[in-house]
C-alpha cells in the first residue's frame, strides 16, 4: 500500500472511531467524557414524547443533535411514537398527536367547568383529611385547585404547610397566609396547566417529608393504574408521592376507566381514591377488586 493510500485509510478509520455511539445523550456544553452514557431506546422515546407534549413542534435535526443520534434513528423513534398515537409527523419534524392513547391535553381554563359540582364535593372530602400542623402537597389541576380553595376557607386549620407545583393552587392559598404556609417547587413553567416541573423540584423534595399528598390525574383504570396525559407532570407526581407518608388521588368520575399516556402509579401504591357519582360503577368495582380503596363522594 502506498503512503497516500495508507494515510487515507488511517484518516477514515480515525473519523469513524471518533463518532459518538447511537443512543448517547450529549448535553449542551458537556465534554465527551461527561456525556458518555447509554440511553435505552425506549427511554429516549419517552423523553422525545415528553418534549413534544411540553413544547409542541420539534425538528428531526434538533432531536438528533440533542440525543447524539442520527436523523435516521430519530425518524424511527418518531414513527414508533406515531404508531402509539403519541405524535404526528409534519414537515421537518413532529408535533403531539391530536388523538390516540395520550389524548389532547386541554388547558386548565378549558377544564374549569367540567364536573364542577362534583369536583367541589371531592375537594371538600379531601380537605377534610388535612389536620392542623401537617405538611401537605397539592399538585396541578382543577380538582386540586378546588381543594386549595377549601383549605383556604377553613378557619379551623392552622400551621399547615402546603407544598405545590401549581401556580393556581398557590394563588388560591395566598389569602390564607400566614394561617397557612405555601412552598412553591420551582422549576420550568408549563403554561397548559400553569405548572412547574423539573429539574429544581426534586432537589427540594429530597429534603422534605410530607404527611399527605393530594394529587390529581387524567386516568384511573384497574389494568393500567393511575395515568396522566403528559410525561413531565407524571414525573412530578411520582416525586411528590415518594416524599409523602400517604397518597390520596382525587379524580372526578370521567377519569374512571380512562387511560392516558404516562403511567404514574400502580393501584397498590395509592392509599385512597376520592371520586364522584358520575363514575362508571363497573370501573369503580374493578378498581376495588384490584385492591384500591375507593370513596365515591356524594
Amino acid at each position: 500500500m502506498c503512503d497516500s493510500s495508507m494515510e487515507r485509510h488511517v484518516t477514515t478509520r480515525a473519523t469513524a472511531d471518533s463518532r459518538e455511539p447511537e443512543g448517547k445523550v450529549r448535553r449542551p456544553g458537556s465534554s465527551e467524557r461527561e456525556s458518555d452514557f447509554d440511553l435505552p431506546i425506549e427511554l429516549r422515546r419517552q423523553h422525545i414524547a415528553a418534549e413534544l407534549a411540553s413544547h409542541g413542534f420539534r425538528r428531526v435535526s434538533e432531536l438528533a443533535d440533542g440525543y447524539a443520534v442520527s436523523e435516521v434513528t430519530i425518524r424511527a423513534d418518531l414513527s414508533a411514537l406515531v404508531g402509539r398515537g403519541l405524535a404526528r409527523r409534519v414537515r421537518g419534524g413532529a408535533v403531539p398527536s391530536d388523538d390516540g392513547m395520550g389524548g389532547v391535553e386541554r388547558t386548565f381554563e378549558q377544564q374549569l367547568g367540567d364536573h364542577a359540582d362534583e369536583k367541589r364535593a371531592i375537594a371538600r372530602a379531601a380537605a377534610g383529611l388535612v389536620r392542623p400542623g401537617q405538611m401537605v402537597a397539592l399538585d396541578v389541576g382543577t380538582t386540586t385547585t378546588a381543594v386549595a380553595q377549601e383549605l383556604a376557607t377553613d378557619a379551623s386549620l392552622s400551621e399547615v404547610t402546603v407544598f405545590t407545583n401549581g401556580l393556581t393552587v398557590a394563588m388560591e392559598l395566598e389569602r390564607a397566609i400566614p394561617r397557612l404556609s405555601v412552598i412553591l417547587s420551582g422549576g420550568s413553567l408549563r403554561p397548559q396547566q400553569h405548572s412547574l416541573v423539573e429539574p429544581l423540584a426534586g432537589v427540594l423534595l429530597d429534603r422534605m417529608h410530607l404527611d399527605v399528598a393530594i394529587l390529581g390525574c387524567t386516568g384511573v383504570a384497574a389494568d393500567a393504574g393511575i395515568t396522566n396525559v403528559n410525561l413531565p407532570e407524571a414525573e412530578m407526581k411520582r416525586r411528590i408521592a415518594d416524599a409523602a407518608g400517604r397518597l390520596v388521588v382525587v379524580a372526578d368520575g370521567s377519569k374512571l376507566g380512562a387511560v392516558s399516556m404516562a403511567p404514574v402509579w400502580r393501584l397498590d401504591q395509592v392509599d385512597l381514591l376520592l371520586t364522584g357519582t358520575s363514575a362508571d360503577p363497573r370501573a369503580v368495582e374493578a378498581c376495588r377488586e384490584a385492591g384500591l380503596d375507593v370513596e365515591v363522594v356524594t
